[in-house]
């Protein structure tokens, strides 16, 4: 069974989807005979790389409310994460994440796609790092398994690796996906949003009995479980990252 995933960095409702999609799997009998590949989704592909805008700017303008209110946001999402057992920090940058999904997808070319993804994201949320910053995302991708000059290699040449987030992204419109987390379970079904462990488990074992009846291979995507696609990451619920 192969489970695809569209996700963006800077979507706190990803790192908390991660975690309890992981949680899910662990309880999944034939979790072994389950392949993860993540996908490219960007919420706000015009943001400048190296941004200086902390997110609670950001969150403020992007919603029209004060900053007290995306204060209180955050807080309802950091509540989350501390139930997932994450930590999570709200003086993080805003900033483009197109270069971190190149190295994503140079990563899952060298078999340490999931590795790097989890450690951009522990940067992000749980340790405010500066991701625009290339030597900061060298240091992060070596970490993961990356070879330094590879990745400098790649970073500096802004073609690499960029067809297949293009691809990765048009894909996600050709299924209708407008926010993320967004999981695929063998091309079976779609589920919207960091939904609790137990809904992907049980779309992992629907999906996995209809596989066996129908003797394997995959099939059209269907809506799951999923949550109201318009859903924004901020709100507090268990919700999606809308496109910006």
């Amino acid at each position: 069974m192969r489970v695809e995933i569209w996700s963006d960095i800077a979507c706190p409702w990803c790192y908390i989807g991660k975690a309890r999609f992981e949680e899910g799997l662990a309880r999944f009998a034939h979790r072994d005979e389950v392949r993860v590949v993540h996908r490219s989704f960007e919420l706000d592909p015009r943001a400048e790389a190296a941004s200086d805008v902390p997110v609670i700017d950001m969150l403020a303008r992007k919603y029209g409310v004060s900053r007290e209110q995306a204060e209180s946001m955050e807080g309802r999402v950091a509540g989350a994460a501390a139930q997932a057992g994450l930590e999570y920090r709200s003086d993080r940058l805003h900033g483009n994440t197109f270069d971190m999904h190149r190295l994503l997808h140079l990563a899952k070319a060298r078999g340490v796609q999931d590795a790097l993804l989890g450690a951009l994201y522990r940067a992000n949320f749980a340790e405010a790092r500066p991701l625009g910053d290339p030597a900061t995302l060298v240091g992060i991708a070596v970490g993961a398994g990356l070879d330094a000059e590879e990745t400098e290699r790649v970073l500096a040449d802004k073609g690499a690796y960029a067809d297949a987030v293009r691809a990765d992204e048009r894909e996600a419109a050709e299924l209708g996906v407008t926010g993320v987390p967004f999981f695929v379970i063998d091309r079976r079904y779609g589920i919207s949003g960091g939904q609790p462990a137990e809904v992907f488990v049980q779309a992992l074992e629907r999906a996995y009995a209809e596989r066996e009846g129908s003797g394997g291979g995959e099939g059209p995507v269907e809506a799951g479980a999923e949550t109201a696609a318009d859903e924004m990451c901020a709100d507090g619920a268990d919700g999606t990252c809308a496109v910006r």
